[in-house]
């Protein structure tokens, strides 16, 4: 589930892609096509042809009058800024853009492909969608028509997301990430203390931090009523990607890795390190599981100094920090709190992010509709939405300059040295074990204390449904 919409619901949920949750997928089945006939020799076959320039084509206002429907959850202020980042194109081409945001819009989707009334193209969210719709025959292929050595460049840590069997079938367009660990500015330059570019540098500050008797190093917390334990399931989301291969991750997901698998465990002991070593935590892990999620950061503003140093949460949490009598922020994102990566841990395993994202995908192929295709795949395509701020795009070549907030611009650049990016485990594995007995789990093995992981880690894979 989304849970930065959890959280703005009881309070950031009250984001990151983005619960994670902030407080707040899938085996694909291969498209079969048919045999060629017996009569057909081989050295008749036409080659395919090179993709056509729709994109060209539109601004010289060849589709004048034509039509592309949209599909999306996006609605209020999100879907005014998706309408106005797609605003100029339709204007200088003459395609009217009819974009439809709907607040129920899995159901709404699934009923109009159901009923062969399908959208030109649609936003998703979730890659186990998109290949089932995939496999049931609904989506075009986009890498037939836009230049695929140009995605793989400007999407390189998204394109496996959206390939299913060589083909390509979503394009991701909005991005967000939770791979990011907050730092008082002012009182790390106080004290000496660098930002990290290493797990093992990362521990290292911890125990100085430790040793100088400048309190707890970490401030976690993950009470949020029902969602209670999203955040204990990031980490390890967070580190599993960063001590195992992407397969590894991906098959965890998919349920063809045991829960309990050895690199599981292992990560959750290397979380461990951090949850359970004594004065590590502000509070503990009883504060863990009984301090709400937003409230986690609080203490690193202190009057007297901060009380906790290092935040791993989502870009979402300035929503959060204190604020005066009048709800006016207290502190300014980028420089009384900034972020840094959460950095490597198996230099083998590159930089990987841990987020989430919105696709967009195709199931109508027409000139026109493959000219918005093409516009969307540009950095300018995302440009109207970025100007109006709250909005990361997926292209690795969108300009830096073009984000004007703090976090939008140090987000960007995470995404841009992205290696891989894999969504939230919790949220793309079957919804009793994501946001079931993973989140429980998660409480009931900091509530004792990290002393029976293999336990826990085992009951969890014990729920996990058959078939």
């Amino acid at each position: 589930m989304n849970r930065s919409v959890m959280i703005a619901a009881v309070a950031l949920v009250g984001l990151a892609l983005g619960a994670c949750a902030n407080p707040a997928t899938d085996d694909a089945v291969a498209t079969e096509t048919p045999n060629a006939s017996a009569s057909e020799s081989p050295d008749t076959t036409e080659p395919a042809s090179e993709p056509e320039n729709e994109l060209a084509a539109a601004e010289a206002r060849e589709f004048d009058g034509t039509t592309v429907s949209i599909l999306g959850q996006w609605v209020d202020a999100e879907g005014d800024n998706f309408e106005l980042a797609l605003a100029d194109f339709a204007e200088r081409t003459g395609i009217d853009i009819q974009y439809d945001g709907v607040s129920d819009y899995e159901t709404v989707l699934n009923v109009r492909v159901e009923s062969g009334d399908t959208p030109d193209l649609a936003q998703l969210a979730q890659p186990g969608l998109m290949r089932e719709f995939q496999s049931e025959g609904h989506l075009v292929d986009v890498s037939t028509f836009l230049d695929r050595s140009a995605l793989e460049e400007d999407y390189a840590a998204w394109i496996d997301l959206t390939e299913v069997d060589g083909g390509l079938y979503g394009l991701f367009y909005r991005a967000n990430g939770k791979s990011i660990v907050w730092y008082p500015v002012q009182a790390f330059a106080d004290n000496g203390y660098e930002v990290p570019q290493t797990w093992n540098e990362m521990m290292a500050l911890s125990e100085r931090i430790q040793a100088d008797g400048n309190g707890a190093p970490w401030c976690v917390a993950q009470e949020h009523g029902d969602a209670t334990g999203w955040v204990a399931t990031d980490w390890v989301e967070d580190v599993l990607l960063r001590t195992a291969p992407a397969e590894t991750y991906d098959a965890w997901v998919a349920g063809e890795l045991a829960f309990d698998d050895p690199a599981v465990i292992a990560a959750a002991e290397k979380v461990g390190e951090i949850f359970f070593a004594d004065g590590m935590v502000y509070g503990g892990p009883t504060a863990i599981n009984s301090t709400f999620v937003g409230d986690a950061q609080t203490p690193m503003f202190d009057e007297a100094g901060p009380k906790c140093w290092l935040h791993k949460q989502a870009a979402w949490i300035p929503d959060f920090w204190p604020k005066d009598a009048n709800e006016e922020p207290l502190f300014t994102p980028g420089e009384d709190s900034a972020f840094f990566y959460f950095p490597p841990i198996d230099e083998a395993q590159g930089r990987p992010v841990l987020g989430g994202g919105d696709m967009i995908v195709m199931f109508e192929d027409r000139p026109e509709v493959r000219a918005v295709m093409q516009f969307l795949a540009t950095p300018e395509g995302a440009q109207g939405w970025i100007e109006q701020g709250g909005f990361l795009s997926a292209n690795a070549s969108t300009p830096t300059d073009w984000y004007e907030t703090y976090t939008d611009q140090e987000l960007a650049r995470i995404f841009a040295d992205a290696t891989t990016v894999r969504f939230d485990a919790s949220d793309s594995m079957p919804a009793e074990v994501g946001q079931g007995t993973f989140w429980s789990g998660m409480v009931e093995w900091i509530s004792a204390g990290g002393a029976d992981t293999e336990g826990v880690f085992g009951r969890i894979a014990d729920s996990w449904p058959a078939g």
